[in-house]
């Protein structure tokens, strides 16, 4: 064998020894990713880590919008009349004392057809509290609403997004799905209603759950621009009770929700 084809040969192992080792890395990368993130909880069969529903796996172009309240309502008939014009039903996520400084609003939104779930009672870190704190802020939260609208609560949103094991497993054992999003708004940092709009409408994808807050300031102007471009690119909407699973289902790491095998 020439020297030059020895040179070769032996750049050929070198990099298939590389990349091999690469290879390693990425593998023992992504199974630690799997397992740090819930995904484990589909891959492995265990569940070292609970995850909320993001969005779910479904191919038919129906997502969900949704709407937090914690503060104010001045735009809010605007968004329901949004809604109304477009034939659109969203879910409603209600601060207990929210939904108890504004019970009309509260009957307007359930009169309306929307569906209505908890964001908690007092707003916190949720994280942080006990079991027992975090059943009592379920229990006022959803007592509030139901005794202004006569039915059962079944969604719970937690605050910030903040969520840990206990609590989603302590709201899932009280009887409430634990609700995030993948498709956030951000209309809460008073972005302009196109701006809303795009973030929205460009994130989307069939079975994702919207995020936007009741009174966002260009919330309800953002609203309609959403649901007709979203209707003519061949979407349709329910609310969130109606997008997910209620039994039978695992959540990946992504937090999508998807049929159990």
């Amino acid at each position: 064998m020439l020297l030059s084809e020895r040179r070769l040969v032996r750049v050929f192992k070198f990099k298939t020894l590389i990349l091999s080792a690469l290879a390693v890395v990425l593998i023992t990368v992504l199974s630690v990713s799997v397992y740090y993130t819930g995904a484990y909880a589909v891959y492995y069969g265990t569940t070292p880590r609970l995850v909320p529903i993001y969005s779910v796996d479904r191919d038919d172009k129906v997502v969900s919008v949704s709407f937090d309240c914690a503060w104010g309502t001045e735009h809010t008939d605007d968004i329901l009349n949004a809604l109304k014009v477009s034939n659109v039903r969203a879910t409603w996520f209600m601060v207990e004392f929210w939904a108890d400084k504004y019970p009309d609003y509260v009957k307007k939104i359930d009169k309306a057809g929307h569906e209505i779930g908890t964001h908690s009672s007092t707003h916190s870190y949720m994280s942080k509290q006990n079991a027992e704190e975090i059943k009592k802020e379920l229990s006022a939260s959803s007592q509030v609403i139901e005794s202004i609208t006569g039915k059962k609560v079944e969604l719970f949103r937690p605050p910030y997004g903040d969520y840990d094991d206990e609590l989603i497993r302590t709201a899932s054992e009280a009887g409430f799905y634990t609700i995030q999003w993948d498709t956030d708004s951000l209309d809460w940092r008073d972005l302009s209603a196109s701006d809303i709009a795009m973030r929205v409408i460009n994130n989307v994808k069939s079975g994702s759950i919207i995020l936007m807050h009741n009174n966002g300031l260009h919330t309800a102007e953002a609203v309609p621009i959403i649901l007709e471009t979203l209707k003519n690119r061949g979407y349709s909407f329910v609310p969130i009770g109606e997008l997910i699973y209620r039994e039978n289902y695992v959540i990946d790491g992504a937090g999508r929700q998807k049929p159990a095998q």
